[in-house]
């Protein structure tokens, strides 16, 4: 397992997360239209918005703690059992703490 890849991808991933958010809380601190049809509607738009800044958020405080297991040495050790977590789940997964087997 080559740790510094799995690094990288986490990092440009947490990279871009940061700029998701930053454009969402932008947009969230627009002010609001006049116009109380156009109000509701960016009302509606803002729900949205506030919705994928709290799936983005969870996924950049899962990416925080993988990039702190590798840190700390513990990065593709099971969270669970121990056991090492297969490459093939850390490429599709980088940010995973639990092997397959635990994460069922």
């Amino acid at each position: 397992m080559d740790v510094q890849v799995h690094k990288q991808t986490l990092l440009s991933r947490r990279a871009s997360l940061v700029g998701d958010l930053t454009d969402i809380e932008q947009a969230l601190d627009a002010p609001m239209p006049q116009d109380w049809e156009d109000r509701a509607t960016e009302r509606q738009g803002d729900e949205v918005l506030e919705a994928m800044g709290q799936v983005e958020m969870a996924e950049l405080r899962r990416i925080d703690a993988a990039l702190g297991r590798i840190d700390d040495g513990t990065y593709g050790t099971c969270l669970s059992c121990g056991d090492q977590i297969s490459d093939v789940r850390l490429m599709a997964v980088p940010d995973a703490a639990l092997c397959r087997n635990c994460a069922k």
